[in-house]
């Protein structure tokens, strides 16, 4: 049900992931690698995994043959549907293994930032079912275009903490939950959304979110009798991206595709294609690519989707760049919403802004692709909370 993970520190030639942190939370992360090498070869701690996984969070989600969209662009499409699952995003796999882990550990408090909200849903509704107070950190900016999902985090009991540094988006929410984490280290555990970050973040989140792929491998071989041609996720951080890929990354004849969001077509300075336009450096904890000026200094981003609006993307994705195993390309907020629209209207399926860029991404693809390719793509969330801001978006 999960793949085994190599927890390494590095990944790739540049040598991308690491520690980079202060010393206080040093001991802490070497605390959570300790307890999570140990929690996962612990049959009992595995077991109520995967059965809050079955009973809780609804898993297996079906992968679905889009027959309209298939017919419209001529290659056979399939959908992950990572939107079905409780919480309405595929977040809430790593949120129930964190959590999880917590517990094992005797953490008595949980904090975590949030973007667009599905993570901090998935970390609040997670958190009451286990009876472990949450406590949110939130963008300003994210709040007020994502008021739906603040409100269901309240609804679980959730604190919720506006940011308004920065750019007041999901790097500003980053920077407070790790401070809150510098101050509270003893009781406290840091329920962190993707697969970036300080080691051991990057690997435990992939082992945590490696059951959409390895589900995915299984159902897409009952269904067609092989592996998909070509497999696409959207990409912020990037943990349905690496939960997805992580089972076929050894499989060279299955294709590999991240969409990141280009932003607005009118102004090419304001996007978070970190993949396709950033450069290597260190930050949250991590050494990757960054959206940053010649000084270092990390830039503002900006995407329709809240949850890919960050300036960075997780280590193993970069090193999926440089080795060539994966292909990124940067998807506009137009053909988003464009996008986000036709699913809506040719399969009776709403997506999250995010998953949008993914498929976006994989009908440019498709006429590229063999007429008999199987294109896989993840619906990482559903997208209710983003209803609103496609109608301002459209001017209605």
């Amino acid at each position: 049900m999960f793949t085994h993970v190599d927890l390494r520190t590095r990944f790739g030639e540049r040598g991308y992931g690491g520690l980079y942190s202060s010393e206080s939370l040093v001991a802490v992360l070497e605390e959570v690698e300790t307890a999570f090498l140990k929690a996962r070869a612990d049959d009992a701690f595995m077991d109520k995994f995967k059965d809050v996984l079955r009973n809780f969070a609804g898993r297996a989600t079906p992968v679905m043959y889009a027959e309209r969209l298939s017919e419209k662009y001529g290659r056979r499409i399939f959908l992950k549907r990572e939107d079905l699952l409780h919480g309405g995003a595929h977040k809430t796999n790593s949120t129930i293994g964190q959590l999880l882990l917590a517990e094992y550990m005797g953490k008595t408090r949980i904090i975590a930032e949030t973007g667009a909200g599905q993570h901090g849903v998935a970390t609040a509704m997670t958190g009451a079912k286990l009876g472990l107070p949450v406590e949110v950190y939130m963008g300003a900016v994210d709040i007020e275009r994502q008021q739906t999902n603040v409100k269901r985090m309240e609804l679980f009991g959730a604190q919720v903490h506006p940011v308004t540094n920065g750019g007041a988006t999901l790097k500003d929410a980053i920077n407070e939950a790790m401070r809150d984490w510098i101050t509270n280290v003893g009781s406290t555990y840091h329920c962190f959304g993707t697969a970036a970050g300080p080691y051991p973040y990057p690997s435990m989140v992939k082992f945590f979110q490696s059951v959409i792929g390895n589900e995915s491998r299984a159902q897409m071989v009952e269904m067609t009798g092989a592996l998909p041609s070509a497999v696409f996720a959207c990409i912020g951080g990037g943990s349905n991206a690496i939960g997805m890929y992580s089972a076929f990354e050894d499989d060279p004849d299955v294709l590999l595709f991240g969409a990141e969001p280009a932003g607005a077509s009118e102004d090419p300075d304001r996007h978070a294609a970190t993949l396709t336009r950033g450069t290597p450096g260190v930050f949250h904890g991590m050494h990757s690519l960054f959206l940053q000026n010649s000084e270092g200094q990390i830039t503002n981003t900006h995407s329709i989707a809240a949850g890919l609006d960050y300036p960075g993307v997780g280590p193993e994705l970069a090193a999926m760049q440089d080795s060539g195993r994966a292909t990124f390309e940067a998807v506009s907020d137009e053909e988003t919403v464009n996008v986000f629209a036709e699913l809506s209207e040719l399969e009776g399926i709403i997506p999250a802004f995010e998953s949008a860029h993914a498929l976006a991404l994989a009908l440019r693809k498709a006429e590229e692709l063999d007429p008999e390719a199987t294109i896989l793509v993840c619906v990482s969330g559903r997208g209710d909370k983003d209803l609103e801001e496609y109608w301002n978006y459209r001017g209605i």
